[in-house]
């Protein structure tokens, strides 16, 4: 997850909304991003995810289903938003729960 965030956060440096939307190539990356992101919090025991309660897990979890499932409906804005506002969220949430429990 911690790969995929800080991914999302250096390609989008400096990048607006229509940047996103006019590149194919970045659209896909951090579409393929976001879905990485929702199939590692699966694997988060259940125990790990209740410390960071602030996480809309349910949310992080079904965000990849709509990507892969429901992607002609997608809504440049509304992935952007996740992006510009959630990332940066999630983000936080990942390093207080690495730091909580470092890799062994």
């Amino acid at each position: 997850m911690n790969a995929a965030i800080c991914g999302i956060q250096a390609v989008t440096a400096g990048k607006t909304l229509q940047d996103y939307s006019s590149d194919w190539m970045l659209k896909h990356a951090l579409q393929r991003a976001i879905e990485i992101i929702s199939e590692a919090s699966r694997s988060l025991p259940e125990d790990v995810r209740a410390t960071r309660p602030e996480i809309p897990w349910a949310r992080v979890k079904t965000i990849g289903n709509v990507i892969r499932h429901e992607y002609h409906g997608l809504s440049d804005t509304i992935l952007w938003g996740v992006i510009i506002d959630e990332i940066p969220r999630l983000e936080r949430s990942i390093s207080a729960l690495l730091e909580q429990y470092p890799a062994e």
